[in-house]
């Protein structure tokens, strides 16, 4: 499949099929094309070559679109409206209730936002309301183009629970800037570089360069002397997370009070290498 605009491919080769009910998150560097991506797989840009299918029917068919929910990067609620207006209208141009409204808003924490208008509030205020609408009906499949930007640590570690949830039974495609988040939330990885597919399959399956893992402890002047520092933490590179419990119980012979033992790199940044 290739897309792109007014002519210009942003995306070329590109072909994948999932079928597990995961969280698939989107990386790439800016201008990789997960944006268009993102548009290209919710019927919006129609492709220059191949297709994009659920289940074997045409994402420009009602029945596939009515399976998936898009979260635009960029807010797409017009700033006319109040917050409830808004998602009373959305909800009717879905086909629900004002008890889905209610539901959405006491999910996002968003009652006092309802008599303002959309216009006044601040970008992590419209993103929460931006997320309440995708929520609005439940879909098979939902996508969240960069979820939690501009979110307080707070509310991005809720809309994460909240991904987490969904895909025990849902697909997710997840785009993120953020290489720990999209570690912490992703099963599976689908790396953009230059409009093309660099790797698509299981995070696990990755390994960095090296594998360095953060020590702080307390006592560790005289064990760990020679190794350098990152702040509060003695930097150790080891050959895998099997050799971390030998290394533990070594130190903890010595005398060392460890209080923490962390992965220092992460293998999603050699995607962007």
């Amino acid at each position: 499949m290739s897309s792109g605009y007014h002519g210009r491919r942003v995306l070329q080769d590109i072909s994948f099929v999932i079928e597990e009910p995961a969280i698939y998150v989107v990386l790439g560097p800016n201008g990789a094309g997960k944006t268009t991506l993102f548009r290209t797989l919710a019927g919006i840009l129609e492709p220059y070559t191949g297709s994009v299918e659920i289940d074997g029917i045409g994402i420009g068919h009602r029945d596939a679109r009515a399976r998936l929910q898009y979260l635009s990067h960029i807010d797409g609620i017009p700033d006319g409206l109040r917050v409830d207006e808004a998602l009373n209208f959305y909800a009717t141009v879905e086909g629900v209730g004002r008890q889905d409204v209610d539901r959405v808003v006491r999910m996002l924490g968003i009652e006092e936002l309802q008599p303002r208008f959309f216009s006044e509030l601040s970008q992590g205020q419209k993103k929460r309301v931006s997320i309440a609408r995708v929520f609005l009906q439940e879909r098979s499949i939902y996508l969240l183009d960069e979820p939690t930007s501009n979110l307080d640590p707070k509310l991005a570690r809720e809309i994460r629970d909240l991904v987490l949830g969904l895909s025990k039974d849902d697909l997710v495609l997840y785009s993120s800037h953020n290489l720990f988040e999209a570690k912490e939330i992703g099963k599976y990885v689908l790396a953009l570089k230059g409009g093309r597919i660099g790797y698509f399959g299981r995070l696990s399956d990755l390994r960095p360069a090296k594998y360095i893992i953060g020590i702080r402890a307390e006592g560790a002047d005289g064990a760990l002397s020679s190794l350098s520092k990152k702040g509060d933490y003695y930097l150790q590179e080891l050959s895998g997370p099997e050799e971390v419990p030998n290394l533990v119980a070594e130190l903890t012979a010595k005398g060392v009070r460890i209080r923490e033992v962390k992965e220092m790199e992460n293998p999603l940044e050699d995607l962007f290498a």
